[in-house]
């Protein structure tokens, strides 16, 4: 099961002092808009989130059709797709996405430890 490419989207408490933290690391700006309390960060192929104020964990996130560089991929596995998969092994999925439509959607779903897992196709 190809689920995407993978970053970590962390809840941060100060926006701008994460920012400056993640910065001192290596990472540099990539998307993102801090008026939205939102930014993206690459150090190399790894991606990390940062968000303010919207959620209330941390969560692992796969994007279904980007490659590391938030670029669409010619061929992949529609969210839709992966939810069946998901679903038919057994796992509890929620928030899910809509079967008749078709482009951007996304579903959530927990690990054994309570661990969000965010699949948030774009394209």
């Amino acid at each position: 099961m190809e689920l995407g490419t993978f970053s970590v989207s962390l809840a941060v408490k100060d926006l701008e002092a994460s920012r400056a933290f993640y910065e001192k690391l290596g990472f540099e700006q990539f998307a993102g808009d801090a008026s939205q309390n939102w930014l993206i960060l690459k150090n190399g192929s790894h991606t990390i989130g940062l968000f303010h104020g919207m959620f209330d964990k941390n969560i692992l996130t796969f994007n279904p059709g980007w490659d590391q560089d938030a670029k669409p991929l010619d061929k992949f596995t529609d969210i839709r797709e992966l939810k069946r998969q998901l679903v038919a092994a057994g796992v509890s999925v929620s928030a899910s996405a809509d079967e008749s439509k078709s482009g951007p959607a996304s579903f959530t779903l927990e690990d054994p430890d309570g661990n969000p897992i965010l699949v948030d196709q774009h394209v």
